[in-house]
């Protein structure tokens, strides 16, 4: 799982579409769930949770 903000978006997708070779799970994250987690790239807030399951 990798939560990201909207500039890394397209790096998170292809990393897990690399690594999984299938379409992920792609969920804009809630205001509180932004705060609570960061981009995996960067450490800004996320705004995105993309993940294989």
């Amino acid at each position: 799982m990798i939560y990201c903000c909207e500039e890394h978006v397209d790096l998170a997708l292809d990393e897990v579409v690399g690594e999984h070779e299938i379409a992920p799970k792609f969920e804009k994250l809630e205001s509180v769930e932004n705060i609570q987690n960061s981009c995996g790239y960067c450490g800004k807030p996320a705004v995105y949770m993309v993940a294989n399951e």
